[in-house]
């Protein structure tokens, strides 16, 4: 562990000490807005500093393990060398915790999301692409407990798949554990109508997007908007209700369109649409000013070219691989059925690495 986290372990050890100090005081507890805040901070520093005062006593331990080295008997020099070495083992594990811990905290990622996928190259075996992995997130949002709100779908001319479809993710954490998946992914498989047993390369883009509060919503002009009702209606053209409650928004300076047609009431899938409108402007306006500080980051839906990928699903050999951060793991079926901490942890844990 270098010395700057050493030594801003120490400030907060040092802090948590106090406040330790201060919550056994009985005056504290006159003052109920005071020992909120404190009691809230305490909380925080406990998840710190517990891996620090055992990292410390590790540390300790290697000293008093290591003096044990000026024994003669070899077999005591044995045991005393791989002592040592499984106290460095455990030293390490409590270090990366200790990083992670330390990484400065990015705001939103406590929010709920909207996830929207759509088709890119591939034609109909796209639409089940994303199809496929529409469920993938769902299978995996339900494993969390998160709830989960189809906001739209757009069904393919043959009813199988999905051209495009918006997902409202609502639970704790959840932008931070989903944020990584924006961008291109690719699928390999022989699809069912393929007679020759030909591989094909289809694509779909990925993207998550905060959900803003009240006050982060930008100013949209309701002159600037070309709001359009029609018919909720299903796979096949079926109407789902008899009333054009089903709403489409286009944004004509963005020209960026949002549809809805969950709710039966038109006004309620209004609210929502603005919402997912409000996220798309954000998410571009981010983009923007990325690019003017001059961060070489790819647009967060990506092209939906086959070259431009983050991710891609072989279904022949059954792997995965996140070429982000060179990942391949062999167990596709059990991430197409929400698995998906088997990506996301790692992926998470490189990105944060390099902030």
């Amino acid at each position: 562990m270098n010395s700057y986290m050493i030594k801003k372990l120490n400030l907060l050890y040092k802090r948590y000490n106090y406040l330790t100090n201060k919550l056994s005081d009985y005056k504290t507890y006159n003052n109920h807005d005071s020992l909120r805040n404190l009691s809230t901070e305490y909380s925080k520093l406990s998840n710190i500093i517990k891996p620090f005062i055992e990292w410390n006593k590790l540390k300790l331990d290697l000293i008093n393990t290591k003096s044990l080295l000026k024994e003669k008997d070899k077999d005591i020099h044995s045991m005393v060398l791989e002592d040592i070495q499984n106290i460095h083992i455990k030293q390490k594990k409590l270090e990366k915790i200790l990083y992670k811990l330390l990484l400065p905290k990015n705001k939103k990622d406590n929010r709920n999301c909207f996830v929207e996928i759509k088709s890119g190259s591939g034609g109909n075996e796209a639409s089940i692409f994303v199809k496929n992995i529409s469920r993938m997130y769902i299978r995996y949002a339900e494993s969390k407990k998160w709830k989960i709100e189809i906001i739209h779908i757009n069904y393919n001319e043959y009813g199988n798949g999905f051209k495009e479809i918006i997902l409202k993710i609502s639970g704790i954490g959840v932008y931070g554990k989903l944020k990584f998946e924006s961008g291109g992914h690719r699928v390999q498989r022989v699809p069912e109508t393929e007679s020759q047993g030909r591989v094909h390369t289809s694509t779909c883009t990925v993207a998550v997007m905060p959900e803003l509060s009240k006050i982060e919503m930008p100013e949209i002009n309701i002159q600037d908007l070309k709001i359009d009702t029609f018919r909720s209606s299903g796979a096949g053209g079926q109407h789902v209700n008899t009333t054009d409650s089903a709403i489409r928004i286009t944004h004509i300076p963005t020209k960026i369109v949002v549809e809805c047609q969950d709710e039966r009431s038109q006004h309620k899938n209004k609210a929502k649409a603005l919402s997912v409108l409000a996220a798309r402007i954000n998410s571009m306006e981010i983009e923007k000013k990325n690019k003017e500080n001059a961060f070489k980051k790819k647009i967060l839906l990506g092209t939906g070219e086959r070259s431009d990928r983050n991710r891609t699903y072989n279904f022949i050999q059954k792997r995965v691989t996140d070429h982000r951060i060179n990942l391949t793991i062999y167990k596709l079926n059990e991430i197409m059925d929400g698995n998906l901490d088997l990506l996301i942890k790692p992926i998470i844990y490189k990105k944060s690495n390099k902030l």
